[in-house]
């Protein structure tokens, strides 16, 4: 009866408050891994390629300890980016709402897993095998009672407790954080047409999903990080693999490289333009942020009325947004009158708008988009406004 009762509160392990909460770190460390290695990076992106050592390895502990689906996973993510914040995203909290994505993200994505439909469109390529058809997509949820007694078995009582942890690591972290605060708070490296946001420049938690929208402007990327502060350990540990000769890297995002400034925009430097386009509209709103603060320092300086320039203070985050009809109707309407009121500003949000229609001008020629590019860079010169005509000489460095 007591050996009984110490398997029930020491589990078979005996095992130290620390060891329980050391071993719930790593097991909690490696399903995140799994899903942003394996299902995201490598199944729903292709950005990377592993060796099936390494890819069964986390299927079985995806079975264990979320009982997700690949073919549902992939599905659902890749429908997210097609359909991004717009009607059918499945889970977007410009659709949904903050609150509902943040505490019922996981509940989203089991009810667009259902749909065949959506299985069926974006779930291709998955793996099929054997043990996929008659283990894992199966009995999908016996695996996650599986881990129950393992943990009961290993840690007593309190198995009960690294069990329920690890049930919610996911839902939380991925479902709730990720998918709800990553488009909602947080800062951008690239003006992506959506609203998505790196919640923190440093992705360890989440496996370096941390990095949301460097993922959205780069999708197929193995690597999230761009900027020399930030850190993904996802990639970090693709790294390793691949010089264990265990992973392929096929994509990364391009790097950003400056040349000496070209008299004129040739085609070289149009690739190397499209090629960051999001990197250069994030730039282009910090120009606008800048040259408003500059009229506000101005008028200011001038001992006007408060009443002048509180305007400016107000509509200067809503000029970031590249789609005028995305803001509310009240914003819209106090954004044109002060456009209406400063000429500069009036000229820079004119010019991005020239500048977002070549980019969506995907039957254009390269020839075309050239003439317009230099079109858009000499009047960017002639425009009297300092900032712009230090955006435009900028331009001219890209390189391929």
């Amino acid at each position: 009866m007591d050996s009984f009762v110490n398997f029930l509160t020491d589990g078979l392990l005996d095992a130290a408050w620390w060891q329980i909460v050391a071993f719930t770190l790593v097991a909690t460390h490696l399903t995140i891994l799994a899903v942003t290695i394996f299902l995201h990076r490598t199944q729903a992106h292709r950005g990377v390629e592993l060796h099936p050592v390494i890819s069964h390895f986390y299927r079985f502990w995806l079975w264990l300890t979320t009982g997700m689906v690949t073919k549902e996973w992939v599905a659902v993510h890749r429908k997210h980016h097609a359909r991004c914040e717009r009607e059918g995203d499945p889970h977007s909290p410009m659709v949904f709402g903050i609150r509902k994505v943040f505490f019922q993200g996981a509940e989203l994505y089991r009810e667009e897993a259902k749909k065949d439909d959506t299985l069926n469109k974006f779930g291709h390529g998955t793996p099929n095998d054997w043990m996929e058809r008659n283990v894992y997509t199966r009995f999908s949820m016996q695996g996650v009672a599986l881990m129950l007694i393992l943990d009961v078995a290993m840690f007593g009582v309190l198995g009960l407790t690294v069990w329920a942890v690890q049930m919610l690591w996911i839902p939380f972290w991925a479902a709730g954080v990720i998918n709800g605060i990553g488009h909602f708070w947080g800062y951008r490296n690239y003006a992506s047409p959506d609203t998505s946001r790196n919640v923190f420049p440093w992705g360890i938690v989440v496996g370096g999903e941390e990095l949301h929208n460097n993922h959205h402007a780069h999708a197929s990327s193995a690597r999230f990080s761009s900027k020399w502060y930030e850190f993904d350990i996802g990639w970090m540990h693709i790294r390793f693999y691949q010089m264990l000769g265990l992973a392929k890297v096929k994509k990364v995002a391009p790097k950003l490289r400056l040349d000496e400034a070209k008299p004129v925009i040739d085609l070289d430097t149009l690739q190397a333009v499209i090629t960051h386009r999001y990197e250069i509209m994030a730039r282009y709103a910090d120009v606008l942020k800048h040259t408003c603060h500059d009229e506000i320092s101005r008028l200011k300086n001038a001992k006007v009325s408060a009443a002048d320039w509180q305007p400016l203070r107000r509509v200067r985050n809503w000029l970031t947004h590249a789609d005028h009809d995305s803001l509310p109707a009240a914003h819209r309407a106090e954004l044109d009158s002060v456009l209406a009121e400063h000429h500069s500003l009036a000229t820079l949000v004119e010019m991005r708008r020239e500048l977002n229609r070549m980019w969506e001008r995907s039957s254009a020629s390269s020839e075309q988009l050239l003439k317009e590019l230099q079109d858009w860079c000499a009047r960017a010169q002639q425009s009297g406004i300092a900032r712009l005509e230090d955006f435009s000489a900028r331009l001219r460095t890209y390189a391929v």
